[in-house]
């Protein structure tokens, strides 16, 4: 389970996905106060949705058929996310005096990144298993 390397970005996108939010503001607003994921109820959701998912993949390494399809729900789940950070983006003014964006809109793109390394790796071991079982 840990000497897998999609482990690794599993756990990778986990944390982008639950602690990388508290470091990163997603925008600043008019009264210059900076907006965090955990101050928008559903985007604090969905964030913590991503992470749940990628944890639950890491322990399912034993069924990699499921390991798979949670990954590309959380995939889903990030792309989701992104739509959501883009309408707001545009939604928001691009004066200089009014609003400013932040770096944690960026943050569903590396565990997209992340997530879409593992599911190649989970790939890749699938295909291993496959070849094996029918050399017997």
């Amino acid at each position: 389970m840990i000497q897998r390397i999609q482990t690794l970005y599993l756990f990778l996108a986990a944390g982008i996905s639950a602690g990388l939010i508290y470091v990163f503001h997603l925008w600043t607003n008019m009264e210059g106060a900076k907006v965090f994921a955990d101050d928008i109820n559903y985007v604090f959701g969905l964030f913590l949705a991503s992470a749940f998912f990628s944890i639950v993949s890491i322990f399912r390494f034993k069924n990699r058929k499921s390991q798979f399809m949670l990954g590309r729900l959380n995939i889903i789940l990030n792309f989701i996310l992104l739509g959501i950070f883009v309408y707001q983006s545009l939604n928001l003014s691009g004066e200089t005096n009014v609003s400013e964006k932040g770096i944690g809109i960026l943050l569903p793109i590396f565990s997209i990144v992340c997530l879409v390394l593992a599911n190649k790796a989970i790939k890749k071991d699938e295909d291993l298993v496959k070849s094996v079982d029918r050399l017997r």
